[in-house]
């Protein structure tokens, strides 16, 4: 990972790139939205309609929503639609992918499909949507057994634009051969290096397989499988994707994407009509072809213990590197009730205090937590449970082995305490009447792998149905240890050992494979090999005709936007509030900030440990075992967290604290606030016990999330010495973070850690400072407001609440290299600009869309074959920065930073 800082010549591009007004305005449109509705009353079951059969409609009243499950007649082709009054619609086409090798095909066509269409012949037309649309998601993925591309808008004629590009993209790509050895593998003389495997897949899975997680993940997944599609990589083997050659790629696209095999998903307020024709239309070709045969179903094999090697971590002891996990296999995940009761029974045996594989495990400190393959898997045919730790020392395997054995037997014979049972099933009631943003795409997730393993959609979503059943289901979790557990024919146990060497081995077989690919070809081989790359470089570098893509006017924009009235209040004579009153099916929602604005820097690093404390630690008068399964009983969870942000006039001026939300039901407000207080005013932080384990808990996952996300802790970093408030996220949430949190775990003197906490909760909790925010029904703000003044009652007043702001905050300069044990890398480069409400503040932000479209995009991922790259302008920090994304040459990266704003000051926008 490497990050620079610099200045001024971004802010002077700025002032010469010409940005005209039309593209000033539509960018301010983003929360504005135009839509074309159409009731779905006049659809009826049996009719037919732009060749598809409507061939059931189910009402489901309590997600509120109609679902019409329809059929292309000639094709086989399957759509759900889901017809609901959200304005934030959704559409998605998926094919069954499944593999029968670790080459990485699905994959490596899912990002092949998005380099161009005969309609759109552009490279990466998606991602040169994202400055003509105002969609709110636009992504692609490839899954165990299938792969999708979806996406979402409130516009109606963006709906349209995108469902064009993304229906183009998958039935008739270009899938031209630069654009497979761009995107998947290619071989490629380097001037100082030799020959180099490069390719964006590639690049992406040697990241993925350098991660030691997910390493192990993966393969406790493939030992468990064997003979099965799910014995092979998806994303595809380092080792293995060179083996694919590009007449596979357009086999498999030839074969997979085809209507016979696909599944559409439509979703909010949109007409479907319309919808059905469109894709009638760009299927016109297409007939029915015959179902794919791929094995699925494993040959149970008894019981085997299977040990492998792999990267060591540096959050975890030096003897204690080792992981371990058991998993048993479980149902066929098409039997949706079975699946439903598996994923409650999970939730009651791993999560929480009171879980009895926690207390057996965590809290007995045999591991840092977890491994990252622990827990119930519905994602492949028949589905898996899985139990283990992370952060093992080699002789304790015995012990955790015995553990396991011995808490899913008591489980068993024993069951769970009923109040935690009702309270899971509360908490998922309660999960589907809370409605976000993202409802229909979390909706259609949910779906989708049973969907592609051909069950009824439709099922899914009758939550209470499962939930009603599971509770009239006397001993089922007892029933399920005995099937699953207790008389199980297919265990596996899975070792990964570390090895100090395991990246060296990754670079020696690397080196190993090119040998062996050189060995292969002859000189004019070599020769045509250097001539493809040239003419990729070409293409690469050549200016594209993009009048071609559709794009969004203010014509297609509403003149306004959508407005909501909150009134302003105070509770409790001195504390703010800000009430809404809306439809919340019944629900009250609680936000709540202290603020200490930049007063106390020394307390920063302990914040996030503060939060998490607070529903880990339990308080003086319960267990959090106890206050857990209440949260879970009258709540919907209750959270805190640390916050941060720049005054929008100044960047010197910071405001930061703690932030608490939660929600329940109208019926549980007075105990929501009960709850809220308690773990305010009480909560234990010198129970050590509970206190080592969270420690070693956080430092081993924030250590682990380094891998999948360096660029945000290299942009970090890199505006650390900027701005006060990338000072303060630095300190919670970057690499000093994980620092301070690994020298935390290695100390072991956890009563200054405790101290430590006590003081913030005394600075942080002031009446003072205080300000909340409530959402609810008409009906509950009366109760909401009683509830909420009890509370402040005892909310503390402390008598030093009025220390003075910390010390002055400098701008500086700095450059850091961060040495990491992965196979990729990490660039960034920030820069301080200007305020929110400076007139420059657009600018920039237009200015980094262009940045990354124009020049940065091509020369990172095209070129240089990192995973992804761009800029980005924060209104709110200030900041300027540019990034680079499981990039193989990071430190060439940084040159192309500089580049990018050559570029910007040399051309006309």
């Amino acid at each position: 990972m490497v990050g620079t800082v610099s200045c001024a010549r971004i802010l002077q591009a700025t002032s010469r790139a010409r940005l005209s007004t039309f593209s000033l305005k539509r960018s301010s449109q983003l929360a504005r939205r135009f839509s074309s509705t159409r009731s779905s009353n006049d659809i009826a079951l049996g009719q037919q309609l732009h060749g598809f059969l409507v061939e059931d409609i189910q009402s489901v009243s309590e997600l509120k929503l109609k679902a019409i499950r329809l059929r292309h007649e000639r094709t086989g082709m399957e759509w759900l639609h889901i017809d609901r009054d959200d304005a934030n619609n959704v559409f998605s086409i998926g094919f069954n992918t499944s593999v029968s090798d670790s080459t990485g095909v699905p994959h490596i066509l899912e990002h092949t499909t998005l380099c161009g269409s005969e309609k759109y012949p552009v490279r990466d037309p998606f991602f040169k949507m994202l400055n003509r649309s105002l969609s709110t998601f636009m992504n692609a993925w490839t899954a165990h057994d299938y792969t999708q591309y979806p996406f979402s808008t409130q516009n109606g004629q963006d709906y349209e634009n995108l469902q064009s590009v993304y229906l183009d993209a998958v039935f008739r790509p270009l899938l031209r051969e630069m654009d497979f050895r761009q995107e998947g593998w290619r071989m490629e003389r380097e001037k100082d290096l030799g020959w180099q495997i490069k390719g964006v897949v590639y690049n992406e899975m040697k990241g993925a397989f350098s991660d030691a997680g997910s390493l192990f993940a993966s393969r406790a997944e493939q030992q468990m499988f064997p003979g099965t599609t799910y014995q092979h990589e998806s994303g595809g083997d380092p080792q293995v994707i060179p083996d694919l050659t590009y007449e596979q790629l357009k086999e498999f696209h030839a074969r997979r994407y085809h209507p016979s095999n696909a599944r559409a998903y439509s979703y909010g307020s949109f007409a479907l009509a319309p919808q059905l024709q469109r894709v009638d239309t760009v299927i016109a070709g297409y007939t029915r072809l015959p179902p794919i045969e791929v094995p699925m179903d494993v040959q149970p094999f008894g019981e085997k213990m299977v040990t492998e090697f792999g990267p060591c971590e540096s959050a975890s002891a030096g003897d204690k590197q080792t992981k371990f996990s058991i998993s048993y296999l479980a149902n066929d995940m098409r039997n949706v009730y079975e699946t439903f009761a598996m994923s409650v029974f999970s939730g009651l045996l791993l999560h929480g205090a009171a879980a009895p594989m926690h207390q057996a495990l965590l809290d007995t400190h045999m591991g840092s937590d977890y491994s990252s393959n622990t827990g119930y898997s519905p994602f492949t045919r028949r589905a898996s449970l899985t139990v283990g730790l992370q952060g093992l020392a080699d002789a304790d395997i015995p012990m955790v082995e015995q553990r396991i054995s011995e808490t899913m037997a008591r489980v068993g014979e024993q069951g769970f305490e009923q109040r935690r049972v009702d309270a899971a099933l509360a908490s998922v009631e309660l999960a589907y009447k809370h409605k976000t943003g993202d409802f229909g795409m979390r909706l259609m997730q949910s779906v989708s792998t049973g969907w592609f393993h051909g069950v009824d959609p439709v099922e899914y979503l009758r939550v209470s149905e499962n939930v009603e059943r599971l509770r009239a289901d006397t001993g089922v979790f007892s029933k399920l240890v005995e099937k699953y557990v207790t008389k199980s024919n297919h265990k596996l146990k899975f070792v990964m050992l570390a090895d100090p060497r395991y990246m060296q081995g990754l670079d020696e077989k690397e080196h190993e494979l090119i040998q062996t690919k050189l060995a292969q070809l002859s000189p004019g081989d070599l020769d045509v090999l250097d001539t493809k790359n040239a003419e990729l470089a070409a293409e690469q570098g050549r200016t594209e005709d993009l009048s071609v893509l559709p794009t969004l006017t203010l014509d297609d924009v509403a003149p306004t936007a959508r407005r909501f009235a909150v009134d302003m209040g105070v509770c409790a004579e001195s504390v703010p509030v800000q009430w809404r009153t809306s439809a919340t099916n019944g629900i009250s929602y609680v936000r709540a900030i202290n603020a200490v604005r930049d007063k106390y820097p020394e307390l920063w690093p302990y914040m996030n440990l503060f939060c998490e404390a607070l529903t880990y630690q339990g308080t003086r008068s319960r267990t959090m075992a106890s206050i857990e399964t209440d949260m879970r009983l009258y709540t919907g969870g209750i959270s805190f967290a640390p916050f941060v942000t720049t005054d929008l006039g100044n960047l010197g001026h910071i405001e930061a604290g703690i932030s608490m939300g939660t929600h329940s039901l109208d019926s549980n407000i007075e105990r929501m606030y009960a709850l809220l207080e308690e773990l305010i005013l009480q909560t234990d932080f010198t129970n050590e016990s509970r206190l080592q384990a969270l420690v070693a808990s956080m430092a081993t996952n924030m250590y682990n999330d380094v891998a999948g996300s360096g660029h945000a802790y290299a942009r970090r970093l890199a505006a650390s010495t900027l701005t006060p408030e990338m000072r303060a996220v630095e300190a919670l949430d970057g690499l000093a973070q994980v620092r301070f949190l690994g020298d935390m775990r290695r100390s072991g003197d956890l009563q200054h850690v405790a101290k430590q906490l006590e003081n913030v909760r005394h600075v942080v909790f002031d009446r003072s400072t205080l300000r909340t925010a409530v959402t609810a029904n008409a009906s509950g703000v009366d109760a909401n407001q009683r509830a909420l003044e009890q509370m402040l009652k005892a909310y503390p007043s402390p008598a030093d609440s009025m220390v003075e702001d910390g010390p002055r905050f400098e701008a500086q300069t700095g450059q850091y290299f961060c040495p990491l044990p992965v196979a990729t890398g990490y660039a960034a480069q920030a820069t301080r600009c200007v305020p929110f409400v400076h007139p420059d503040s657009v600018k920039l932000q237009i200015l980094a869309k262009l940045m990354t479209s124009g020049f940065l995009h091509r020369e990172i991922r095209e070129r240089n074959g990192a995973y992804g790259g761009g800029a980005s302008y924060s209104a709110i920090q200030g900041i300027f920065s540019f990034y680079s994304y499981r990039d193989p040459v990071p430190c060439d990266t940084l040159a192309t930073f500089t580049k990018a704003v050559e570029w910007i000051d040399s051309h006309d926008v």
